[in-house]
């Protein structure tokens, strides 16, 4: 993932997200594959690795220094040092999945291997994994039992890129020279042989696998994508897999640190594709604590634009799969410095937001080096999960709601139900101008109070009970008639 470091940096939420992706074109989702991915709308990503030793972030502070200051300077053989320090006794998968649960999720996914190419899983053809170091266990193997047997739905990260392996890079050069890899170099068809091999292993080795989640930054192409869309369907064919290793070839699409404005739509064509300078002119701007320039801002706002068309009312066969990722605080990894936690309002509407548009939120933790869950992340996860209880029928087995663009509300669907969840107290009753079927019952989740209604034509207001306390929207259930 490309790191976030600055508050006002979200005015640019388009800018890493969008970096570097070329997002599938008109992405197609088959129902029966895709069923359960569409019904879970909440899932919990894990970025882990040997990085939270020294609080940094994943990968970048070899890669692009300048872009992650979060926890200090770190030399590239101190980063590299870190597995010989990376022990984490306290790690119980089971706690994870139990936390995960608690909070409303449906579905975790794992960085196996992050850009700096350190494995979290027992991989072939490397000894820069976790079952190398003093801890010596499986971490992929024991979450993987664990969420089988709490019936939890399990994916993988995987990265392509890999600052370790000699194959993709020349390895006697420092990362910063050369990290978006090297597909001219002869040695680079070993390097495809290597992913393979983590992907077999990957997908026959840990049971049913959900999701792979790739993180192909710039040049996809360069890894042949058409070569390991293959191998999945083969080795796994339920396995649903992302959009960033290959256009036109994956399930879903993946904003990063933001969600689009409107609802999502299969694009007619391919998105121009962005490359590293972009990110390093932004690395350079932010290192100096000023904006990003005003071209890079207006270049990564129009790729995203073209990376994620929306409409306020798709058609069935116009909608795009998707799904966002963000971050709780600012950084992917454990930082300790970086206290910016989004606040659990703040989540709990993202997660409205995201659902409201069709869409699946997948919200990251970054674990501490023992291997447990910053305090902040569970209370927030706990937070989250009071809401959930409550409300989750506004969320689980939705789709898009048919009330957009109002700033009070929105909305979710269910056949004979609409869901809306108000942002905005009104002083009088709630009012919708626009509301497109007749109702029948309004009440509100969780106690399902029957609450009094008018309805002339398309206009729709509902006197509403006293503004609530606790933190979240306030879910209304519309029963509407045939």
């Amino acid at each position: 993932m490309r790191p976030t470091n600055r508050r006002n940096f979200l005015r640019t939420a388009a800018a890493l997200s969008a970096a570097g992706l070329s997002v599938g074109r008109g992405l197609a989702h088959d129902d029966d594959r895709t069923r359960w991915y569409r019904d879970a709308k909440f899932g919990m990503f894990v970025h882990w690795g040997a990085y939270s030793v020294a609080g940094v972030e994943a990968s970048w502070p070899i890669m692009l220094p300048k872009l992650s200051p979060q926890g200090g300077p770190i030399t590239e053989a101190e980063y590299r040092a870190l597995p010989q320090r990376f022990n984490p006794v306290k790690y119980d998968p089971h706690a994870w999945v139990a936390a995960a649960r608690q909070a409303g999720m449906q579905y975790i996914v794992l960085t196996t291997k992050h850009h700096d190419g350190f494995c979290m899983f027992d991989a072939p053809g490397t000894d820069y994994k976790i079952t190398k170091t003093k801890f010596g266990r499986d971490i992929a193997a024991e979450l993987a039992r664990a969420c089988k047997s709490a019936n939890m739905k399990l994916g993988f990260y995987y990265s392509p890129p890999d600052m370790n392996h000699p194959g993709y890079r020349d390895v006697s050069k420092p990362a910063t020279a050369n990290w978006e890899g090297e597909p001219s170099r002869p040695e680079w068809k070993s390097y495809l042989d290597y992913m393979e091999s983590h992907l077999q292993t990957l997908l026959t080795k840990y049971g049913d696998v959900a999701v792979l989640w790739f993180d192909g930054l710039f040049g996809q192409d360069k890894y042949d994508p058409q070569r390991f869309h293959k191998l999945i369907r083969q080795l796994s064919p339920k396995t649903l897999v992302n959009d960033r290793l290959g256009p036109d070839l994956g399930d879903f699409v993946t904003p990063e640190q933001f969600f689009p404005a409107g609802i999502p739509i299969k694009r007619s064509e391919r998105a121009p594709e962005l490359n590293g300078a972009i990110l390093a002119q932004l690395a350079d701007s932010m290192a100096q604590h000023k904006l990003p320039p005003r071209d890079v801002i207006e270049s990564l706002t129009q790729y995203s634009k073209k990376a994620y068309p929306t409409t306020p009312r798709p058609g069935a066969e116009q909608f795009q799969l998707w799904e966002t990722c963000m971050t709780l605080n600012n950084t992917w990894g454990y930082c300790p410095s970086d206290k910016n936690f989004k606040t659990t309002d703040k989540l709990i509407r993202t997660l409205s937001e995201v659902a409201s548009r069709g869409g699946n939120f997948l919200l990251n933790v970054g674990p501490t080096p023992d291997g447990t869950f910053p305090p902040e992340a569970e209370e927030r996860l706990r937070g989250v999960g009071e809401w959930m209880a409550a409300n989750r029928d506004s969320i689980y087995g939705t789709s898009y709601g048919p009330v957009q663009g109002m700033s009070a509300i929105r909305s979710t669907a269910k056949p004979g139900k609409i869901y809306l969840q108000v942002f905005d107290w009104p002083e009088r009753a709630l009012e919708v101008a626009e509301f497109p079927d007749r109702v029948r019952e309004v009440a509100v989740l969780p106690t399902r109070q029957k609450l009094v209604f008018r309805q002339v034509a398309s206009r729709l207001e509902v006197d509403l009970p006293p503004a609530p306390s606790k933190p979240g929207p306030t879910v209304l259930e519309v029963l509407v008639k045939a």
